[in-house]
C-alpha cells in the first residue's frame, strides 16, 4: 500500500509549536492520533506509524510538549501540567488533523502515559474517537501493582515530585526514568499514583466523572515482562471507563520476537499492530 510520510506542523493556543509525524496511506480506512509515553520524542513510534498506515490506518504522532520538536524545555521557569497537555496541546493536534480525516473512524491511544492521557481527553472530547488503544499503559496507582512492587512505589511517588520541586524540573534523562519533565506533569502524575484518581491542577473538570462516561470499544497490550504496566495495572484504568468494552491481550517474547518489556516493542511492532487491530 502507498503511504505518504509527512511532518505536519501545530501550534497550541498558547503559542506552543510541535511537530507532529503523520503516515498516510492511499486509501485509508480509519485514523490513529498516538501518543507516546513519558520522555519518549515522537520520532521514537515511526516504526509502529509505518506498519499501521500499511495496515490502512493512517497514523499520527504529536510530539510532547517539552520533548523532541516541541518549542519549550522543561525549567524552573517553564513548567506545564495536566491542563497544558489536555486543554492546549491535544485540541491543537487534533485541529491540526482534521483536514486528513474525513469521515473516516477515529481511534485514539498511546503508549504508558500517553495512554492514560488518551483516556482523559476522550472523557473531556467524547466525540473525538469511537475506539481506544492502549499500549504497556496502565494506572500508576500503587495499589493496582503485584505485592513485589508496591510496597516500594509510594516512596518513589512522593521523592520524583521533591526532586522535581527542588530542582525546577525533573532531571529524568540523569537519574532514568523518563525525560527532563516538567514539575507540575510530575506533580499531577504522582497525584494520580498515591490516590488512584486523575485530576489536573487548576482545571475544573472533573477528569474520573468524565471518564466514567466514555462509552467506546478499547483494546489493550500488555507485555509480559513489563513491571512498569503490568496486567493489573492496565485493568485498574480500564475499569474507570465502566461503560466500554475492553479487550487485553497479552505479548509474551515468542509472540513480540524481542524481550517484552515497556519499550522493546517499540522497534518490532509487528505484533503490537496485530493485536490491536485483531477484531473483537
Amino acid at each position: 500500500m502507498s503511504v505518504r510520510a509527512t511532518v505536519l506542523p501545530v501550534v497550541a493556543r498558547d503559542g506552543h509549536r510541535f511537530a507532529m509525524q503523520a503516515r498516510i496511506p492511499a486509501s485509508p480506512h480509519s485514523t490513529l492520533i498516538w501518543h507516546g509515553g513519558m520522555g519518549i520524542a515522537a520520532r521514537h513510534f515511526i516504526p509502529f506509524a509505518d506498519a499501521m498506515a500499511a495496515r490502512g490506518v493512517a497514523t499520527f504522532v504529536p510530539d510532547w510538549r517539552g520533548l523532541g520538536s516541541s518549542s519549550v524545555r522543561a525549567s524552573r521557569t517553564h513548567d506545564w501540567g495536566y491542563r497544558e497537555l489536555l486543554t492546549q496541546d491535544l485540541p491543537a493536534t487534533e485541529a491540526a488533523i482534521a483536514p486528513h480525516l474525513g469521515d473516516l473512524p477515529r481511534i485514539i491511544g498511546g503508549h504508558s502515559l500517553g495512554g492514560q492521557l488518551a483516556c482523559c481527553h476522550l472523557g473531556l472530547a467524547p466525540e473525538s474517537a469511537t475506539r481506544l488503544w492502549l499500549v504497556a499503559s496502565g494506572s500508576p496507582y500503587w495499589r493496582a501493582f503485584p505485592p513485589r512492587t508496591r510496597w516500594w512505589l509510594p516512596m518513589a511517588y512522593r521523592f520524583l515530585p521533591w526532586l522535581a520541586d527542588r530542582r525546577g524540573f525533573l532531571p529524568g534523562r540523569s537519574i532514568g526514568f523518563g525525560g527532563n519533565e516538567s514539575r507540575s506533569l510530575i506533580n499531577d502524575w504522582a497525584r494520580s499514583a498515591l490516590s488512584g484518581m486523575y485530576a489536573a491542577r487548576g482545571m475544573d473538570a472533573d477528569l474520573e466523572a468524565a471518564m466514567a462516561r466514555i462509552d467506546v470499544d478499547a483494546n489493550a497490550v500488555v507485555l509480559a515482562q513489563d513491571w512498569l504496566a503490568p496486567t493489573s495495572s492496565s485493568r485498574y484504568l480500564l475499569s474507570k471507563l465502566p461503560h466500554s468494552r475492553h479487550r487485553i491481550d497479552t505479548l509474551d517474547a515468542r509472540a513480540l520476537m524481542a524481550r517484552p518489556g515497556h519499550f522493546e516493542w517499540m522497534k518490532q511492532p509487528k505484533a503490537v499492530v496485530e493485536s490491536l487491530l485483531r477484531p473483537a
